[in-house]
C-alpha cells in the first residue's frame, strides 16, 4: 500500500459538484492499493499516519502526531500511485490491485482511521474527484507498507 501524505490546514474532496468529505488541520492521505496488499498493509499505513510526529510543538519543532493535536484525516483513493513510468511514455498500472480488492482495502483503511477517534473523511472510490487543499508547510511524505523495514 502506498500513500502520499500531505499536512494541510484544510482539505476537501468534491464529487459531481458536491463536497463529500472535508477536514480542517490534519492529513490528506492519497492512498493506492497494490496487488499484494492485505489488511496488515492497511493497518501499517493507518498506524504510521496517526503516529507520525510531523506536527509542530510549542517551539516549532515537528514533534507531535495527528493523535497529539487532534488532526483530521481525509482519505482519497488514488490508484495512480502504483503507476510505473520507467518504460516508455505511458504509465503501467499492473502493480495496482484490481478494483474489488482495492476498494475492500481502501474501505478497511477508512474504518481503521475512524476507529482511532480522529475526525475521518473520505472520497468516493473510483469516482472522478476534485481535491482542494491548503498545504501546511508544505510537509509531504511518501509511505509504502512494503518498504517498512
Amino acid at each position: 500500500m502506498r500513500a502520499v501524505l500531505q499536512r494541510v490546514s484544510r482539505a476537501s474532496v468534491e464529487v459531481e459538484g458536491s463536497i463529500v468529505g472535508q477536514i480542517g488541520r490534519g492529513w490528506l492521505v492519497l492512498l493506492g492499493v497494490a496487488r499484494e496488499d492485505d489488511e496488515s498493509d492497511a493497518a501499517w499505513i493507518v498506524d504510521k499516519v496517526v503516529g507520525l510526529r510531523a506536527f509542530e510543538d510549542e517551539v516549532g519543532k515537528m514533534n507531535k502526531s495527528a493523535r497529539d493535536v487532534g488532526a483530521g484525516i481525509l482519505v482519497v483513493s488514488q490508484f495512480t500511485l502504483l503507476g510505473d513510468c520507467r518504460g516508455g511514455r505511458r504509465p503501467s498500472f499492473t502493480a495496482a490491485a484490481p478494483p474489488d480488492q482495492a476498494q475492500a482495502l481502501y474501505d478497511r483503511a477508512c474504518v481503521l482511521f475512524a476507529a482511532t477517534g480522529l475526525e475521518t473523511a473520505a472520497g468516493v472510490f473510483r469516482a472522478e474527484m476534485k481535491v482542494e487543499l491548503l498545504n501546511d508547510g508544505p510537509v509531504t511524505f511518501v509511505l509504502d507498507s512494503k518498504r517498512s523495514d
